[in-house]
């Protein structure tokens, strides 16, 4: 199965977190619990928005796009061997350019 058959609902998007650092600037290699959950992510499928909560939600992330997340938020999912984070549109903080 690959991202194309994902399809998030209104206000969500799917992200494909980037690998997380494994060692340090200085060499040091971290062991697995010290290490930080990424926060840059590229969208491989985005809602069409819609009615949220009684508002109206435009997405203005589209596929492809590199992005900043909130640390801790989201939805981690694994379909087959991807692994995928599931968010709102508003968990994301910037797309990178």
């Amino acid at each position: 199965m690959t991202s194309a058959n994902i399809r998030p609902l209104t206000d969500r998007v799917v992200l494909k977190m980037e690998e997380e650092k494994k060692e340090t600037k200085s060499g040091i290699i971290l062991a697995g619990a010290s290490k930080e959950k990424p926060q840059i992510a590229t969208v491989v499928a985005v809602g069409p928005g819609g009615v949220v909560d009684g508002k109206e939600v435009k997405m203005y992330v589209r596929v492809n796009d590199k992005v900043i997340t909130s640390k801790y938020s989201g939805t981690e999912v694994k379909i087959g061997d991807e692994e995928y984070t599931i968010v709102r549109q508003n968990d994301i903080l910037a797309v990178v350019e």
